[in-house]
């Protein structure tokens, strides 16, 4: 299991999912924050992102932090009522953004993501 301040302290996590045409593991080291037991992710890349494409045809992912890894779902939540808390949380923690401040381009353009963690 994580520890909370692991994964608040880790500068990255590798996320591995499955290739949508070749069915082989992907795996890639990405940004991300955490919240009330799930990840946020963002592709800069948005649908143009392989691990994108991946988890939109297989949602079933594996994270890794610390040496630690996590089985999860993941799933675009562009348009839903957590997407403007990742923009904040990967914002805050890679950009130093603070409340009251515009978000940068990347961070109000890339596409976010959801990883509910399995228990």
């Amino acid at each position: 299991m994580y520890s909370k301040m692991r994964i608040v302290d880790s500068p990255f996590c590798y996320l591995t999912t499955r290739g949508r045409k070749s069915g082989k593991p992907h795996r890639i080291e990405i940004w991300f924050a955490a919240h009330e037991g799930r990840l946020y992710l963002m592709a800069g890349g948005r649908d143009g992102s392989d691990w994108v494409r991946n988890l939109r045809s297989e949602p079933t992912v594996q994270v890794e932090i610390d040496g630690v890894v996590r089985a999860g779902r993941a799933r675009v939540i562009e348009g839903e009522a957590d997407e403007p808390l990742a923009r904040r949380l990967l914002a805050g923690k890679y950009q130093g953004w603070r409340e009251g401040q515009p978000l940068t381009e990347w961070a109000q353009t890339a596409l976010p993501v959801v990883i509910e963690l399995s228990r």
